[in-house]
């Protein structure tokens, strides 16, 4: 599964302090504009408890967590669709994503300079998503204006249709409408796919705050945040990332206890991990035995042979059955052998839906 989560912001927002937090990984992060020239891709480990269990339980020479992407692409600024700060080349680099993580400033520091000259995260919003609309609006009357005198003079019905499906964006998006917000069928999703509009792509709210507030809960900017939320049905995750900083230079025992000294249950960077692979509707099933136990993302929606393929292509190829147990069920009976006596293993076929936490063995035959 190779799905990216883009992390976009204005400069000096925390963007690039919370990617070398979530990926571990020492890239430039400074106090001015376009610290971050090039996008910065790292693998990041999905945080899961039930690997622990599996772990535990069969004590494998191998224990393999899943992973995905998360890129940092370096800020944009107002007027980024003309060609400003670096412009056209972030835009494109937000294009490859598959979902946005969009960290908005909720803190106040007068020694952190604001591109805008103040605090405001729905201006910041606004002006991030305003850049977006004009890319995709370009692309749009663009290709209306390749096929708009076809599609008058044209009995084609494929081409009237297209055209009717691109004048109901371009009508949206010139009502600052992004596209992610208006209803579309499954013939109008599956025709727009191929242009990868930025503002059709679904979208995380990172809230930035300072230590201080992340202690409190009580910050007017993260509510103003979440309200604007609403219009995308979007999460919004309040991180810090100066504290997400500190933690990642941490062993696990000295993070245990640093949240607790915090009060906080879980960091804020494996709430937003999970959230990001919740957004791309990613799911995890599970291969379990003492040589190895490893976790396999899988997208909703897959069935058992397109899941198995993904371990190796000739499972895929000679799919016969699936050896399925439910994580649940190997949590609640304690070991494979007592799954199997009370009748909770099932053979499936290649119309299966793979669950989240299946865990499976495949029958193949090449």
């Amino acid at each position: 599964m190779s799905l990216t989560a883009g992390i976009v912001g204005l400069p000096n927002v925390g963007k690039s302090t919370l990617f070398n937090a979530i990926t571990k990984q020492n890239i430039l992060s400074a106090n001015y504009p376009f610290a971050t020239i090039d996008p910065n891709v790292g693998m990041v480990v999905v945080p899961d408890k039930r690997l622990d269990f599996l772990n535990n339980l069969y004590k494998p020479k191998s224990l393999v967590p899943t992973t995905f992407e998360f890129t940092d692409i370096a800020g944009l600024v107002r007027g980024a669709s003309l060609g400003e700060g670096l412009g056209n080349k972030f835009l494109s680099h937000i294009r490859e994503v598959d979902a946005i993580c969009e960290v908005v400033r909720c803190f106040e520091n007068d020694n952190i300079i604001h591109v805008e000259n103040n605090v405001d995260p729905i201006r910041d919003i606004e002006i991030i998503e305003v850049e977006l609309i004009l890319s995709d609006l370009e692309i749009v009357e663009n290709r209306l204006n390749k096929i708009g005198k076809k599609a008058t003079l044209s009995k084609d019905k494929q081409v009237q249709e297209e055209a009717q499906i691109l004048i109901k964006l371009k009508s949206a998006l010139e009502k600052n409408i992004p596209i992610r917000r208006i209803e579309l069928d499954e013939n109008e999703e599956a025709y727009i796919k191929s242009f990868n509009l930025l503002t059709n792509k679904p979208i995380i709210y990172v809230a930035n705050v300072s230590e201080d507030d992340l202690l409190t809960k009580d910050n007017k900017y993260v509510d103003m945040v979440k309200e604007y939320a609403l219009k995308d049905k979007a999460q919004v995750v309040t991180i810090c990332a100066k504290v997400e900083s500190d933690l990642s230079d941490m062993q696990d025992d000295e993070k245990k206890e640093f949240l607790n000294e915090l009060g906080i249950e879980e960091s804020g960077i494996n709430k937003l991990i999970n959230a990001s692979y919740d957004l791309l509707g990613l799911k995890t099933f599970f291969t379990a035995g003492e040589d190895e136990c490893r976790a396999w993302t899988f997208k909703s929606g897959m069935k058992a042979p397109k899941c198995a393929g993904i371990i190796h292509t000739d499972f895929e190829k000679g799919f016969i059955k699936a050896e399925v147990m439910s994580y649940s069920d190997l949590e609640k009976y304690g070991n494979e052998k007592s799954v199997k006596e009370a009748g909770k293993v099932r053979l499936e076929g290649k119309d299966y839906l793979m669950q989240d936490g299946d865990i499976c063995y495949f029958r193949f035959n090449v």
